[in-house]
This record gives C-alpha cells, structure tokens and sequence, in this order.
C-alpha cells in the first residue's frame, strides 16, 4: 500500500446524495439492482439515523488511528469518513473527540470496519456512527496508510467521493458516476411501493398483488383443508 494523503478528490453533487439518502438504503439498494450493500455486519451505533455523504476513504493499520486524524483535514461539508483497515481489528479507534472535530468541518457521520467508543456521548452529540463493533480498547498513531484512495469493504469497491447512504437497515455504496441513475430508479421505487402500501391498507393480499399464487402453483404447492392433509398422511 502507497502511504499518501490524495488532495482535492471529485465529489458526487451533495444536493442529490442527501435527496438519494431520504429514499432509505433498503429502496435505493432494491431500485439499482441490489448492489452496494456493504453487509449486515456494519451496524449503527444507536438507532434512528439516515444520513447521506460523500465518501472520505481512510486505510489504517489494525490498532493504529492516525490516519483518521489526518483524514479530517481533508473533509469538507457533506462528507462522510469511510475507515477500513488492513486487516481485521476491532479496537475502538474512534470517539467523541473526533467526532467534535469532524461535526466542525460539516461531516455527516462515519462508517467503519472496526471499532468505536464513546457510544453514549456519541448518540448525546447525535452524531452518526456505523461500526462493526464497540470497543473501549484504544490505539496509537504510529503507523502510516493512506487516506482518499479506493477501498474495497465486503466486496463492495468505494472510491473516494462516491455517495454513502447509512440507515437502521445499513451502509450502501453508490459511486459518484451512478447518483443520478440511482435517484431516478429510487423515486420509480418509492412510488411503486406508495402503490403498494395503499392496496395492502386496502386489504389486498401480495400473493395476488405481486402475482405471487402462479409462483406457488408452478412450484407445486397445494391448498389443502385440514382434515384432507392429516387424512394425506
């Protein structure tokens, strides 16, 4: 890995990555073809954010937090600070205090593969923060990497600018090149489930709404009475 500080990065447009961030990460994952998720195992800290940024990519060594404290410099209003490492660590690498000195600079939140502390103060602050896990063990900053280069997290490639979407449900990846589409497909997406939601408060069923009793039928599956299956036993 190149231990370098990239400058001046191209950002998504922030106006359409917070209109994207409104439609949910579960919508917007649906709407582009279930891609960008970065998995189940990078949870918020505290429940009830939804936020939407463009991406700030940190690489840190396992224990070591220094690149994050160089990554703030470079963060500007709309970010979201995006930190990996280069193998696993869960150690509590960020918390409130950077989290004071990235509101300061307009950061919308953090997402990370390792670990945080601070939590209480953290959701005092309502500052948003998605980890993989919750540590009070600390770290140095003794070891170079690099900050706004791609990272890859769960299989999923970010670039430095790309759109980051984080909810309850999540971390989604958009890159910077396919916000518009995204926006697009995540309205279309939006509106259908209105559609949706007013039919099944109507009492519709989704078996016949998504014409799902063919499904059941070309599968094989019976409709039976009670008496007919314990007779069919």
């Amino acid at each position: 890995m190149r231990n370098v500080v990239v400058t001046g990065c191209p950002r998504g447009d922030p106006g359409e990555v917070a209109k994207l961030a409104e439609f949910g990460v579960a919508t917007v994952h649906e709407a582009i073809g279930r891609t960008g998720y970065l998995g189940p195992n990078i949870r918020p800290v505290y429940l009830g954010s939804r936020v939407g940024g463009t991406a700030i990519t940190v690489v840190c060594w396992p224990g070591d937090n220094l690149m994050i404290h160089a990554a703030v410099e470079q963060c500007q209003p709309g970010d979201i600070l995006v930190v990996t490492t280069t193998s696993p660590s869960s150690d509590g690498a960020f918390g409130e205090l950077l989290a004071t000195s990235l509101r300061h600079r307009g950061v919308r939140g953090l997402v990370t593969t390792g670990g945080v502390r601070d939590v209480a103060e953290l959701h005092a602050m309502n500052f948003p923060v998605f980890c993989a896990a919750v540590s009070a063990q600390g770290t140095v900053k003794a070891t170079a990497g690099a900050v706004n280069v791609p990272v890859s997290i769960n299989g999923q490639y970010i670039k430095p600018g790309d759109a980051v979407l984080a909810d309850d449900d999540g971390v989604l990846v958009v890159g910077k090149e396919e916000i518009a589409r995204a926006l697009a497909a995540a309205h279309a997406r939006a509106e259908k489930e209105k559609a949706s939601r007013a039919a099944f408060s109507d009492g519709q069923l989704s078996l016949d709404r998504y014409g799902l009793r063919t499904v059941l039928t070309q599968l094989g599956v019976e409709y039976l009475d009670h008496k007919a299956y314990l007779e069919s036993q």
